[in-house]
């Protein structure tokens, strides 16, 4: 399949390839996707780079092997970069520090961008900054498209898909509830770092606000059921005390660190498909959201959620109590992660349920949409996954090359981007199940 016709030099560039997620996006790419790909590895140093390019060759020596593009962290490299490629990949963080360089130039240069930011406060800010200027040159930007956040935006997709296609009358999404039900594995040192400088960079309310529901979706939700059935669930007093919750179909379960940051996309891409921007099937008016984590046993989720009101007076505490918490909890600098071979016995499994907006009719109806993911490996090796897999889709496919220039989702990428995922190795499985 050729791919999309565009004048650049390069199809593709992975820019902080050699570092801990950008290593295993250029692997991906090197032993994955079409071998006369035109496409480059970038980063500071060129030594490093060249040595990446032996192992890409390595690995796969009967492809056309990447370029090296030596780029520093600012705006006229990365404006230069940018104007040499189709698509540009990003892994260089924490965002909130060195992202803004490489979404500028993109949004300006029309180039299509991928990123594995989890920073919701500095995707709301490069919303505001850069939509409209994304919008007139038509880049086509995707951040948050790592493990933060398209395994919950693509469940939520799946359920929507199933509902819509298995049921009579296609009706639309209820509440809707995603679980992290599996999860093997540990922090990369990038991922540390964001936590711990985060709160350097924006106010306690500037990191809040973009987690409210629907504030970084680009229309209003109604906000309102049209019957009870389909009402957002309201966690009891014993919930908010605990964090446990006992869900329909999935079991025990406990307070979820990415939630917020999973909701924020999620009701993004509401709102895109709600007001046409994008054309997909929307979710409907009476469409809820949450996210809970299984937990094993009473103690160990009453725990975790603790755990979790203990994480969050990190952001309250002054700046020098932080950075001696980094000292102590942060077991690798950043670019740096978990043992590889060691990592490659990692898991991660989501599982969705959704009940369908019948109307009226909806509290008397037992079926409910379900959807499980799962993959075998380590999350970042994921992450790499779903950015070399969005840029083959961005490249390959009809649908997405149709998009509308803006900040855009994971689901946007729609079925075409679901499937290569599934081929790749994320496997989905998705059908209509009855609520005892």
């Amino acid at each position: 399949m050729a791919p999309a016709k565009h004048n650049r030099q390069y199809d593709l560039v992975v820019f902080g390839a050699t570092g801990y997620t950008g290593k295993y996006t250029a692997e991906h790419i090197a032993t994955n996707l079409p071998t006369d790909l035109k496409w480059a590895v970038a980063g500071r140093s060129s030594s490093k780079l060249e040595e990446l390019v032996g192992e890409l060759k390595a690995l796969n020596p009967d492809r056309t092997q990447p370029s090296v593009e030596v780029c520093n962290l600012s705006d006229e490299d990365l404006s230069a970069l940018a104007k040499k490629t189709y698509i540009l990949i990003t892994t260089v963080g924490p965002y909130h520090k060195y992202g803004e360089h490489a979404f500028k130039a993109c949004a300006e240069q029309g180039t299509h961008y991928l990123d594995v930011t989890g920073e919701s406060a500095w995707v709301a800010k490069m919303i505001r900054k850069y939509q409209s200027v994304a919008e007139s040159t038509g880049a086509k930007m995707f951040p948050q498209i790592g493990v933060e956040s398209a395994p919950s935006d693509l469940v939520t997709y799946s359920l929507a898909s199933v509902v819509r296609s298995q049921l009579p009358g296609q009706p639309k999404l209820g509440p809707t509830t995603v679980s992290i039900y599996k999860f093997k594995g540990a922090p990369s040192g990038g991922t540390l770092a964001t936590v711990m400088t985060i709160r350097d960079s924006f106010t306690l309310k500037e990191l809040s606000d973009p987690m409210k529901p629907y504030a970084i979706s680009p229309v209003p939700h109604p906000r309102s059921a049209s019957t009870p059935a389909l009402e957002p669930p309201k966690s009891s007093l014993f919930t908010k005390l605990t964090g446990l919750v006992k869900l329909p179909i999935l079991g025990l379960h406990t307070t979820s660190l990415p939630a917020a940051t999973d909701r924020a996309q999620v009701h993004r891409t509401w709102g895109l498909f709600e007001s046409g921007i994008v054309s997909q099937p929307s979710y409907g008016p009476n469409f809820s959201w949450r996210q809970q984590l299984r937990t094993k046993n009473f103690w160990s989720g009453i725990t975790f959620h603790y755990s979790l009101v203990l994480f969050g007076l990190l952001f309250v505490v002054p700046s020098f109590v932080r950075k001696l918490a980094a000292k102590v909890l942060v077991a690798h600098q950043p670019g740096q992660g978990p043992d590889v071979s060691k990592a490659k016995d990692n898991y991660l499994e989501y599982r969705g349920t959704a009940v369908p907006d019948l109307g009226d009719k909806s509290g008397e109806n037992k079926k409910r949409g379900y959807c499980r993911i799962w993959f075998h490996g380590d999350a970042y090796h994921l992450t790499g996954v779903f950015m070399a897999e969005a840029a083959a889709t961005l490249l390959f496919d009809d649908s997405a090359q149709r998009l509308p220039g803006g900040v855009l989702t994971p689901a946007c990428l729609g079925q075409d981007y679901v499937d290569r995922l599934d081929h790749a190795g994320l496997h989905f499985e998705t059908k209509i199940v009855d609520e005892e």
